[in-house]
């Protein structure tokens, strides 16, 4: 599978770690690419019309995008595991995926903001808002929490959230008040494939 890929996006990251927890990893070739919420890189809109990563080509011609679509296509290619079978597990672990998605979607606008904007045309009310958003998020994935040692994909995109933060809102300080989110995350980042797929500019 070739794959569009950027060193600091989350949602790459987060198809790079399902593809280390299924020991695929080798099996992908990573394109560079440079994606940009103004100016497209039409080598991504090759795979997918949006011109955002991930997106990835199979060896048999399928186009797929975005990270929750690639990431269930290696885990069925590979046999299953990251994505539990219908059912309770199942409903879970895509909810977790879906609010740890939606926690980076809300900190992409408000980086879009401050990135693509002139300064002087940057909306606070749109960035408390954002903000907003994320510090419930974050609420949620506290109350929520994946037991020790899990690593299906709803644990995968929490960690993958999580570290993005991290990396892009150092001052955020999304540990504050949430120590047991704390706990779990400084856990689970200590996984070899968390460990081999740190975002770097």
């Amino acid at each position: 599978m070739r794959l569009y890929w950027g060193s600091a996006s989350p949602f790459v990251r987060k198809v790079m770690v399902t593809a280390h927890e299924l020991g695929v990893q080798d099996s992908i070739e990573r394109l560079d690419s440079a994606a940009h919420p103004v100016q497209r890189d039409n080598r991504i809109a090759a795979f997918n019309p949006l011109a955002k990563v991930p997106a990835a080509m199979t060896a048999d011609g399928i186009a797929l995008y975005d990270s929750r679509v690639i990431c269930e296509y290696l885990d069925a290619q590979a046999g299953g595991g990251l994505f539990p079978a219908p059912g309770p597990l199942r409903w879970t672990a895509l909810r977790r995926q879906a609010l740890a998605d939606g926690v980076l979607d809300a900190a992409l606008l408000i980086r879009y903001e401050r990135l693509a904007r002139p300064e002087a045309q940057q909306s606070p009310g749109w960035i408390e808002a954002q903000s907003a958003k994320i510090a419930d998020g974050l609420d949620a994935m506290a109350a929520d929490l994946p037991a020790s040692g899990c690593a299906d994909i709803g644990a995968i995109s929490y960690g993958c959230a999580l570290g993005w933060l991290d990396f892009r809102f150092p001052d955020l300080d999304w540990r504050d008040g949430r120590g047991g989110l704390a706990a779990w995350q400084a856990e689970f980042d200590q996984r070899p494939a968390m460990a081999a797929t740190r975002p770097f500019a």
